[in-house]
């Protein structure tokens, strides 16, 4: 496989309830992932670009969170239905959604 041009990060991690961190997978990043994995069937990105599941990536508190290189991008708080914005704004047009966008002091 070539070099992708964008390589989406989706957090999966899973800690036991209770755990101090917290992790993605209470706020449902198993969902995120199965639409992102929808998106790039749908959208023919395979090849294009890669999207890979991650085990933790930072900020657990603010799951799920999804990482794109090669810019560096975090988006927190992501939902399913978040994820359409991301592939048509930022991997198919290079516009960085602003509103998911990690602030500073997270990322």
């Amino acid at each position: 496989m070539p070099r992708p041009d964008k390589h989406i990060f989706v957090c999966t991690q899973a800690r036991p309830e209770g755990h101090p961190r917290g992790s993605c997978a209470q706020f449902n990043s198993s969902q995120v992932m199965d639409t992102f994995l929808n998106a790039f069937q749908e959208h023919d990105l395979w090849g294009v670009h890669k999207l890979s599941s991650s085990s933790c990536i930072g900020p657990c508190f603010t799951g799920p969170s999804v990482l794109v290189y090669p810019e560096g991008v975090m988006y927190i708080k992501v939902k399913p239905e978040d994820v359409s914005e991301i592939i048509e704004k930022h991997i198919k047009g290079g516009e960085v959604v602003e509103r998911l966008q990690a602030p500073a002091d997270v990322w």
